[in-house]
């Protein structure tokens, strides 16, 4: 008996194999998906963390921004995203602190770590609604000659923004072109030509108000701001031009909504979805072995789409040869922290309210000194001492994910993402130790800028067991196939081609290509990936259709 035959097979049911999965169903072809885990979603899923506790965590991604409205539209979604009054919040670093300021970058300048006028009890509350409070929370943290600075350089981020996002799903750009298109030959220099760090201490004065900014360059990527190779600067890019404006938005419901819709609008197009189904090889001609059921199972594409990390794929593809350009495992560098309160905490700067502070991005400990402090105990093979962390709480703007008994008794979650802990560190041996040490480093920096300290707080589960949960790259390894932990499956690229690169086929001109002609890569490792944005799999697509 032959084996089944699709026009495409799409290997993993994330949110972008999902995306391409409907685009290319709509078109008319016949889409069969092939996702491992028992749903489909990937990283953009919620799930009940806690035993016996009705709360909805998005356990892994949290926030949109990079998810274009254009394929929201497209594709008939039914997806809301609610947009935050505060962008962050930043205090002054704790008392744990204090000592390790020191051994910052001489590039940031010691002179401008604060100033006589600064509150100590401080912290920077940057209030989209309210311009005159925060002008006045930075002369509060004696940053005052910043504020005109900070919108004048968030003024120059969205016309970058405002010029290259809408060119995410279409044919890529050469680096001419996406110059030309910005035209602005000193913006061009600053972001995309020399090191992040440099930009932001040539613009900005006080140490804090610097790690604000730079802290878009260092999600998920290990590296220095000082560093040449601008892995900050990709970083950075793609954290500020989100859908022309860089916001980071709460999607309501929690990422579940997200990939429910798109299961929804890919089941209702016509593409097959098959769940508990792990793909074991593939090769170059377009055949698929997959485990499901406990047998093995073959199937064939005239195209397939790989919405795995090429470092995957090249695993697959096994003596078949390499997906792309694959240098070297990727590596990771976070840790992630979900949380489950009673209440929010009090802060030791008693000026701003709990839900003020947590109604945005709560930057911890991520003063530019102190980032640059943690990345060179971090390269030296150490957990920083003082654990650089961001926080966010959606439940303080999508309540939905709580049962209405605890959000009416002002229980509340808590995402956070440590920087600056990479995968090097972690070994199958070390693994439960490490994720301990690293919990216990991630709740001494949160406890460093409160007034009382978080654990209290910590609602317990149906065992009675503290309502915390962390995840190393490691546990994103096995978790979710990403290698090395990384989120966005590799090395970050410019959302262009280089003016002597390859684009004389429709995949190396949408991104995709890989080293074999019927297999594209639709995930986070595509040239436009990473976040929850749906590029991969939408430019995945396009490059299919255009090839047909």
């Amino acid at each position: 008996m032959s084996e089944p035959t699709h026009d495409v097979v799409i290997i993993g049911g994330g949110h972008n194999g999902l995306v391409a999965a409907t685009y290319l169903a709509q078109a008319g072809r016949s889409v069969l998906v092939l996702e491992r885990e028992p749903q489909v979603g990937g990283a953009a899923i919620s799930t009940d963390a806690f035993a016996g506790v009705d709360a909805r965590l998005s356990r892994y991604s949290y926030l949109v921004s990079l998810l274009p409205a254009r394929i929201i539209h497209e594709l008939g979604l039914d997806i809301e995203l609610a947009r935050r009054r505060y962008s962050s919040y930043t205090p002054m670093p704790g008392v744990a602190s204090t000592d390790s300021a020191s051994a910052g970058s001489a590039s940031a300048g010691s002179a401008s770590a604060g100033s006589a006028s600064a509150d100590s009890a401080a912290g920077l509350l940057v209030d989209h609604g309210d311009a005159a409070a925060t002008r006045e929370s930075f002369a509060r943290i004696g940053a005052a000659a910043d504020f005109d600075a900070w919108n004048a350089f968030y003024e120059d981020t969205a016309r970058l923004a405002r010029a290259v996002f809408p060119t995410v799903c279409e044919p890529l750009l050469t680096r001419s072109e996406a110059r030309r298109l910005v035209d602005d030959d000193e913006l061009w220099a600053a972001l995309i030509e020399q090191p992040l760090g440099r930009t932001i201490s040539d613009r900005f004065e006080n140490d804090l108000v610097r790690g604000v900014v730079a802290t878009d360059g260092l999600i998920g990527t290990f590296t220095s701001l000082a560093d040449h190779s601008l892995d900050a600067n990709r970083c950075f890019l793609y954290h500020v031009i989100g859908n022309g404006t860089g916001d980071w938005d709460v999607p309501i419901g929690g990422m579940g909504a997200v990939t429910g819709a798109l299961k929804r609008a890919a089941r209702a197009a016509g593409a097959r979805l098959e769940v508990g189904a792990e793909v074991t090889s593939v090769s170059a001609d377009g055949a698929v072995e997959y485990f499901q059921e406990g047998r093995v199972k073959k199937t064939h594409g005239a195209v397939i789409l790989a919405n795995v990390a090429p470092w995957v794929l090249r695993g697959l593809l096994g003596a078949g040869g390499t997906a792309s350009a694959v240098v070297g495992k990727p590596e990771g560098a976070q840790v992630k922290v979900n949380l489950l309160l009673t209440r929010l905490p009090q802060l030791l700067d008693a000026s701003v309210s709990p839900e003020a502070a947590f109604g945005g991005t709560f930057h911890i400990n991520e003063s530019y000194e102190q980032l640059q402090a943690a990345y060179e105990q971090a390269l030296a093979g150490e957990i920083p001492s003082v654990l650089p962390c961001e926080i966010y709480c959606h439940s303080l703007t999508d309540p939905s994910i709580l049962s209405p008994e605890l959000a009416q008794a002002g229980a509340h979650t808590l995402t956070v993402f440590a920087l600056h802990t990479p995968h090097r560190a972690l070994t199958e041996a070390n693994n439960d130790e490490m994720r301990a040490q690293l919990q216990a480093a991630v709740l001494r920096s949160l406890n460093s800028v409160l007034a009382e300290p978080i654990e209290p707080l910590l609602m317990t589960d149906a065992a009675g067991r503290p309502c915390i949960e962390t995840k190393t790259t490691l546990d994103l390894e096995h978790a979710l196939n990403l290698p090395g932990g990384n989120i966005f499956h590799g090395g970050l690229s410019w959302p262009f081609l280089e003016d002597d690169e390859p684009r004389g086929t429709p995949a190396e001109r949408w991104g995709v290509a890989t080293s074999h002609p019927r297999i594209l890569i639709c995930g986070a490792g595509a040239r436009r990936g990473g976040g929850v944005s749906g590029l991969g799999g939408h430019n995945a697509a396009m490059a299919v259709l255009e090839g047909a």
